[in-house]
Parts: C-alpha cells; sequence; structure tokens
C-alpha cells in the first residue's frame, strides 16, 4: 500500500486544476511587491521632478542674473572706455566669481577675451548670449528704467560731458552748501554723484516740503565749460539731423531738454504733468486752436527726441568701446551643480522616504500576518499529532497553496489516524492469530503434565498441527515485514507461467478433491510454449498458492477453481496475466476494497474452518507489487470470485513466434461470465 499512495496522490495533484496567478500566494507576493514598488517609484519619481524642477527654475534665476550681473559690468566697460584692451581683468574676475567660461569677440568674431585661455579649442555657439553696445542697450538684460530713456543709450556712457576734477570739486562744494540747508531745515537729502561727475541731491523722502526745497536751491549751479561745448556740440549735431527732415532746429538744456509749445520735453520725449492734464481736460484755458498747434508741435517733438538720440550716438561713438559679441558658456572649470540638496529638499527627502518605509513596512505587515495565520494553525495541529494528541481539522481557507496545504494536512491527518487505527487492529489480530495455536500447545501440554493426556501419536500430531499453523503466522508476518521495508529478497528470472500454474495444482490437487472442488489447469493453445514472464519463481509461486488455497477453502463441493496465464496490453507483450477464478459464494461489492487488508475475513467469527490468519491476500498483493506487478479481484455475489496477477513479460526474441494463450483469444478476466 505504500508504494501505491505517491503515484495515487500525484494522480489526484494532476487532476487538480493549477491556480490562477492571481489567487496563488506568488500572485499576492507579487502584487504586493508591485504595490510597493509603484509607491516607492511613484513618490520617487514626484520627488524628483519636484526637486529637480525647483532646482533647475533656481539655476536659471541664478544663471540669469549672473547673465545679467556679466553683462552689465561688461557694458558698464564699453560705456567708460574707448576700446577693450584692457577689459581682461574685468572679465577674468567675472569668470572667476561666476564660475562661467565668458568670451568676448568682435562683431566678425575676432577674439578679444576668453576666460578659458588661449588654448582652448571648445567651439563657440551659433548664437551669442548678447551684444555688448553701450549705444544700444538690451533691455532684456538691463531694465530700461536703468537706461536713460528710449534711446537704449547706457547713462554711463557720457562722453566729453565728463567732467574734469576742478570743475566738480567746485559743483559739490555748491550741492554740499545746498543739502545743508535741506538738512537744517528737516529736510533728509544727501549728494550723489552722476556718471558725468556732476554732483545732485537726493532726497530720502519724496513728500518734502517744496517751498523750503525752492529756497535753498534756489540758486542752482549752471554749466560748466565742459558741459557748454559738449551740449554746444550736441546740439550742432542735432540741428543737422532736424534740418534733413524738414524740423526747425532746436536748443538743447543741460537735460537734454528743450522749450517748445507748452512747456519742457525731454529727449525721452515726455511731457510736463501740466501739459498732459491740459490735453486729457481740455477747458477754456486751452482752445481748439491752440489744441490743433499742440498736436503739430507734438509730431515736432518726436522728431527732436529722435534727432537728439542719433546725435548723441554720433557724439558718444569715439568715446565708447565698439560694439563686442558676448559668449557665456556654462562649462567652465568648475560646473554648475544641477541638483541641490538644500535644507529643504532633504527635508523633503527624508520625509517621503519615511512615508514610503511606513506604508511599505504597514502593507507587509498585514500581507505576512494574513499569510502566517494558517502556517501557525497548521504548526500547532503538527505539534498536537507529534505529541499523539487528536488534532482538529484545520481550517481550510481559500483554494490558493495555504488552503490546499492546509487540505493536504487534514487529508494525511485523516490517513494517519486510518493507519493507526489500522495498526491498532493488527496489533490485536496478530495476539489473537498468536494466542490460538499457542493456548492449544499449552493446554495440551498442562493435559499432559497433570496425567490427563498420553503423548501418543495422535497427541503428537495436534501439538505439531499448533506449531505449524503458528510457524505459518510468523513466516506470514516476516514475509509482509520485510516487504513493507523493501527488504524482501527477489530472484528473478524468466518463469513459464502454464509450468508455474501446472506445479501449484498438482500442489494443491489433494486438498482440493479433499473439499470436493476441481482444480484445472486451462490448457494452452497447441504450438510453442505460453507466456514466460520475469519473476522470482518461489515468490510468484508462493503468491499464486494462496490464491489457490483461499479459492479451494471458498469454494463449496462440486465447485470448479481454474487458473489460466495470458498476455495483456497493446501487442500482447506488455504483462502477463496470472488468473484464480472460483465458483465460490463470491465477495460483497462493499468488501472488495477490503480483500487485501491484513488481518480482514469476510467471516468476522475468525472461524478457522472458514478461514486462515488473514494475511494471505495482503501477501499476494506485497509479492506482486515487489516484483512490479499489481493484484486485483472481480467478484459477484453468489457466482465467484476472479483474481488476477499482472507481471511483467519476460523479453521475447524478435524472430520468435506468437505465444499460445495470448492475443484476442486469451480470456479477459475483466469481462469474463462466471
Amino acid at each position: 500500500m505504500r508504494r501505491r499512495e505517491p503515484e495515487r496522490w500525484r494522480r489526484r495533484e494532476r487532476g487538480r486544476p493549477r491556480l490562477p496567478l492571481r489567487r496563488s500566494l506568488l500572485g499576492r507576493l507579487l502584487i504586493v511587491s508591485v504595490l510597493v514598488a509603484s509607491c516607492a517609484v511613484a513618490a520617487t519619481a514626484w520627488l524628483a521632478v519636484q526637486t529637480t524642477s525647483g532646482a533647475i527654475r533656481q539655476e536659471q534665476g541664478q544663471d540669469l542674473s549672473s547673465d545679467a550681473k556679466i553683462y552689465n559690468t561688461l557694458l558698464g566697460y564699453a560705456a567708460t572706455h574707448p576700446r577693450w584692451e584692457d577689459v581682461e581683468d574685468t572679465a577674468r574676475e567675472l569668470a572667476r566669481t561666476s564660475q562661467r567660461r565668458i568670451v568676448l569677440t568682435t562683431e566678425d568674431r575676432r577674439p578679444l577675451f576668453d576666460s578659458a585661455g588661449a588654448s582652448s579649442v571648445a567651439p563657440l555657439p551659433a548664437q551669442a548670449s548678447a551684444v555688448v553696445d553701450p549705444l544700444s542697450v538690451d533691455t532684456v538684460l538691463v531694465p530700461e528704467a536703468m537706461t536713460a530713456g528710449s534711446d537704449r543709450i547706457d547713462p554711463r556712457a557720457v562722453g566729453p560731458f565728463l567732467l574734469p576734477a576742478n570743475e566738480r570739486t567746485e559743483l559739490r562744494a555748491v550741492t554740499e552748501k545746498q543739502v545743508a540747508c535741506l538738512n537744517s531745515v528737516g529736510v533728509a537729502a544727501d549728494v550723489v554723484d552722476s556718471p558725468s561727475g556732476r554732483p545732485r541731491i537726493e532726497f530720502v523722502r519724496n513728500d518734502t516740503d517744496r517751498d523750503l526745497e525752492f529756497k535753498c536751491v534756489a540758486q542752482n549751479s549752471g554749466a560748466t565749460l565742459t558741459e557748454k561745448k559738449a551740449l554746444d556740440e550736441l546740439n550742432t549735431l542735432a540741428d543737422a539731423c532736424l534740418k534733413r527732415q524738414g524740423h526747425k532746429g532746436a536748443t538743447l538744456n543741460l537735460d537734454l531738454s528743450w522749450d517748445r509749445g507748452y512747456g519742457q520735453i525731454t529727449a525721452a520725449g515726455k511731457q510736463p504733468a501740466e501739459k498732459q492734464s491740459a490735453e486729457k481736460y481740455p477747458s477754456e484755458k486751452y482752445p481748439t486752436e491752440k489744441k490743433a498747434a499742440a498736436a503739430v508741435e507734438r509730431g515736432d517733438d518726436r522728431a527732436i527726441a529722435s534727432c537728439v538720440g542719433s546725435a548723441r550716438r554720433e557724439q558718444l561713438t569715439d568715446h565708447v568701446a565698439a560694439p563686442a559679441l558676448l559668449f557665456i558658456d556654462g562649462t567652465g572649470a568648475v560646473s554648475v551643480p544641477g541638483f541641490d540638496l538644500s535644507p529643504s529638499n532633504t527635508a523633503r527627502i527624508v520625509g517621503v522616504t519615511a512615508l514610503v518605509l511606513a506604508l511599505t513596512v504597514g502593507v507587509s505587515v498585514i500581507a505576512g500576518a494574513r499569510l502566517v495565520r494558517p502556517l501557525h494553525a497548521l504548526t500547532g495541529a503538527a505539534q498536537r499529532m507529534r505529541d499523539g494528541l487528536d488534532s482538529a481539522p484545520v481550517p481550510v481557507g481559500p483554494d490558493n497553496e495555504i488552503g490546499r496545504l492546509a487540505a493536504a494536512f487534514n487529508d494525511m491527518a485523516v490517513h494517519r489516524a486510518r493507519l493507526e487505527e489500522q495498526r491498532k487492529v493488527m496489533v490485536s489480530d496478530v495476539a489473537h492469530e498468536l494466542r490460538t495455536p499457542l493456548s492449544n500447545i499449552r493446554g495440551w501440554l498442562e493435559a499432559a503434565q497433570d496425567g490427563l493426556a498420553d503423548p501418543d501419536p495422535a497427541f503428537v500430531s495436534s501439538l505439531l498441527e499448533e506449531a505449524v499453523q503458528l510457524q505459518h503466522i510468523i513466516d506470514d508476518l516476516q514475509d509482509l515485514g520485510a516487504a513493507d521495508v523493501g527488504a524482501l529478497r527477489l530472484h528473478p528470472e524468466p518463469v513459464y507461467a502454464d509450468e508455474l500454474l501446472g506445479q501449484v495444482a498438482a500442489a494443491y490437487q489433494g486438498p482440493a478433491e479433499t473439499a470436493g472442488v476441481t482444480l484445472t489447469v486451462a490448457a494452452p493453445k497447441p504450438g510453442p510454449p505460453g507466456p514466460t514472464l520475469y519473476a522470482d519463481p518461489v515468490r510468484l509461486r508462493q503468491a499464486v498458492s494462496n490464491l489457490v488455497s483461499n479459492a479451494v477453502r471458498h469454494t463449496p463441493s462440486g465447485g470448479r477453481v481454474t487458473l489460466r496465464s495470458y498476455r495483456t496490453g497493446p501487442g500482447h507483450g506488455d504483462e502477463v496475466a496470472l488468473e484464480v477464478s472460483d465458483t465460490g459464494a463470491g465477495i460483497p461489492a462493499d468488501d472488495i476494497p477490503h480483500v487485501f487488508d491484513r488481518f480482514w475475513r469476510a467471516e468476522k467469527s475468525r472461524n478457522r474452518s472458514t478461514g486462515g490468519s488473514g494475511l494471505g491476500l495482503a501477501i499476494v498483493l506485497k509479492l506482486a507489487e515487489a516484483q512490479g506487478g499489481t493484484a486485483c479481484v472481480v467478484s459477484t455475489e453468489g457466482k465467484g470470485s476472479v483474481f488476477t496477477l499482472r507481471l511483467p513479460a519476460a523479453p521475447a526474441p524478435a524472430d520468435a513466434p506468437a505465444e499460445a494463450g495470448s492475443g484476442p483469444d486469451g480470456p479477459d478476466p475483466i469481462n469474463m461470465t462466471l
């Protein structure tokens, strides 16, 4: 039975449908892993995007600020120097502080300065970062509010308006007196130098008292000789431009404004507040004809502003550096980091990592608890079973690996309990079978000792019969024990089936005649010898003898026991069947599964006249299985039984003729009519 269990288990497992992945333990673990990994990846991606985006924006802002600073510094240098020869120190300091590569070239790309050195072979971009021209300021890098006005001329480009030291000293002394006057009357003001060197008053607050301001600054300083000369030159250039356009000339003031129409107009084209109010709120003070005249004058003012701008560029050309192309590259000696682990970014990383870790631990604990709970139940049941205690069935969960394990464990527990019960029954049966002959032997010996029985030949024959019965039981138990542990010694060899059946029939011919039973061997067909099988002849004869003895014992007088052999299987060459059929009372259908169990009898009374020890058929099954065969029975109650042994056939020569008693003409024990 032990050899058949693994195969039966494998067949049952093969018959069960395979678990779908979503319901299996592996699938659940994969789902949990995917969820945890997805959360971790999503959190990491979100954090990376947020941090990187912030770092990129910060870097872009820093780059733009750095570019504007570089441009503005070089623009100031160009506004105050007529040439680029001495720009190296300024540009190198900018490259060092910004950690960028700075390159200046002429408009035709002749190099003026390269912070990477003359040995650098890195190509310049096709597009310059900016054009450094103080006469045409880039308002993207330098806001328009920092320029002189709409003419986009750098206010640091003063050219001939630059005051010498003596004039600066005189003007500063006057301005300081005015500031002291203002401070004495409670007006906060300070002296600030303009790019040309002319000092000017800067008020701390705009809500100053105009009367006090006028009182202190009533004696305003006029233009110096240097400023008059430069202003006359600028006025001449502007008048020439206006004349070419058909406009009247204009007299420029020191602040580049001129008197025209309703008030002062600056070079930037702006009007005084009172004139703007007059146009916005017309009244009788400004009749319609004056409005028309003002419109004409506004056209002239725009022309004057344009010519003043052109004249300033022409005047400043020889005083500022020529336009230069500026290239700012981020691949300098020190690269700008692309990811800034600032304290805030570090805190965010730590926070998200802690959140992901907590989520992972929580999901793992929940999943692990659900997986471990049934395993704990299985462990407890196994320990109770180890201690010899009755174990309640383990709850079977969903149809997954653990559920199937619990079901298999319950089946094992039931099978173990059945085996334990069989073991107890077997021990009881063995004790009963051994007690009977021993009790008889003891009784006869005690009777002889007490003088109640004479040791005559009949007495000795009775003791010998009981001893033989006892020896037979012990031999059967020894054979079963050896078969159970795989220690049964076998000496297989080719055996002629019909010859072996004839030997067994001859051995049991006497007991069969005594019982009134006809014992025959089915005559083989004429021709070659019958089927040949490969087995141990002694053990095989023992198995067939047990079947014949059992058949003769259970066949009433006048019945028949028939022995036959034939090949079975496809091509009639796989196995050889040895069949013992009888016309006895047969076996009830409910008892057939227990026929080969040890110590099992259909007669529960254990009457030795109708049955032996109950080990014969169990030994038959073990001997057949030990030699690679099987044993089976087909029985119909009231008609008889057919016991069949199937054993491997011995290989036959390729040119050997068909064996007698094989093929379709051989009887089929399953379908035969009893």
